[in-house]
């Protein structure tokens, strides 16, 4: 099989797709200004582009992984994934507290989909 990588630099691929499967990196947003709300629908956003790039959208993940740098914004975090989530289709998904990488940043998030 083959395989395609997409937005590809020397440390990683934004997206892998491997047969009918497509493995989004650890995403985060851009803007670390903003509260977890406005992290989470970047990221969210980045996800439907990186799907669509795929050939796929969100009602076909498969599994989710969050990592928060605080578990107490997880409300708010889950308000923005619901409002954007296909209720017909919710992923597996994990939600852990956990530092992240750089400064400013709230959350990351990695999927799995189906082509």
């Amino acid at each position: 099989m083959s395989i395609k990588r997409i937005d590809t630099n020397k440390l990683m691929s934004k997206a892998v797709v491997h047969g009918n499967t497509v493995y989004l990196s650890g995403l985060t947003a851009s803007d670390r200004s903003q509260d977890v709300k406005g992290q989470c629908q970047q990221i969210l956003d980045g996800i439907d582009h990186y799907l669509a790039e795929a050939g796929t959208d969100k009602s076909k993940l498969l599994s989710a992984q969050i990592w928060l740098t605080d578990i107490g914004t997880w409300a708010d975090m889950n308000e923005v994934w619901m409002a954007w989530i296909d209720p017909a289709n919710p992923p597996a998904r994990a939600t852990v507290e956990a530092p992240l990488a750089a400064e400013g940043l709230s959350i990351e998030i990695m999927v799995t989909a189906a082509i």
